[in-house]
């Protein structure tokens, strides 16, 4: 196991270069031009809550992207997507001492490195932060890793499937389930991406001559192009789970 080093981007400034650069490879190109608004707010207002780890080296192999919000423990106060998060995450801001969730919406392993189980190593270090700050939940909208396999099956049947051992058949939500997390809902559009037809096509390397719902790479449900608009629109859904926090973690 390769030996790690804990940091927060408010503790190391410097990695955020490194970080973005990650970011930019581990997703499909369109996720890259989704809508969030506040974004900067991760780097400012909650670098306290962006975990880095780092090697002996000093290079980011794996981060989180994270933000504290009010949540009242319940299914239907969850927020609809990622631009809500960071609403809900400001405006706990601007009211001390509010936030009582920690709201995890990325948890990214190095593309070399991926395979190594530095995924479970990240959880379980989100779930200690959110711990050392008081926080009595954690909250992620899971991005299946193997969703893009079925494009065609709805997301609430999918995160059902399991194996003979009853773990979940997908692999990022197997992780989840092996270290406590439970399943709240689906959330249908927690990523919305729109852009032009030319835009689409260079984002995914494909052609689209008509109007129509195309399965794309990378995608976990088809994206609607629309050639009179001059519209591609897709909706990216997750997973909501839930982790328990305590000081044990």
């Amino acid at each position: 196991m390769i030996e790690l080093s804990k940091f927060t981007l408010e503790e190391k400034p410097e990695l955020r270069a490194e970080l973005e650069q990650i970011n930019s490879t581990v997703w499909p190109e369109f996720l890259l031009h989704m809508e969030m608004k506040h974004a900067e707010a991760l780097f400012t207002t909650f670098a306290e809550f962006q975990l880095l780890l780092c090697n002996p080296s000093g290079e980011l192999i794996a981060f989180s992207l994270a933000v504290p919000l009010k949540w009242d423990d319940t299914p239907g106060d969850l927020p609809r997507n990622i631009s809500e998060i960071m609403q809900r995450a400001l405006d706990a801001n601007q009211r001390a001492a509010e936030a009582n969730t920690l709201a995890v919406f990325a948890a990214v392993v190095n593309e070399g490195y991926q395979g190594q189980g530095l995924s479970s190593t990240l959880l379980k270090e989100v779930k200690r932060l959110a711990a050392a700050n008081g926080f009595t939940a954690l909250i992620v909208p899971v991005r299946p890793t193997w969703k893009n396999r079925y494009p065609l099956t709805p997301m609430s049947r999918y995160a059902s499937w399991t194996r003979a051992d009853g773990a979940p058949l997908d692999p990022w939500l197997r992780v989840h389930w092996r270290l406590g997390g439970k399943i709240l809902r689906v959330e249908p559009s927690a990523r919305t991406v729109n852009g032009t037809v030319m835009e689409w096509e260079k984002w995914t390397g494909m052609s689209f001559p008509e109007s129509g719902e195309y399965i794309v790479p990378g995608a976990l449900q088809p994206v609607s192009i629309d050639r009179e608009q001059n519209i591609g629109m897709y909706e990216d859904p997750s997973v909501w789970v839930k982790h328990p926090v305590s000081a044990e973690d």
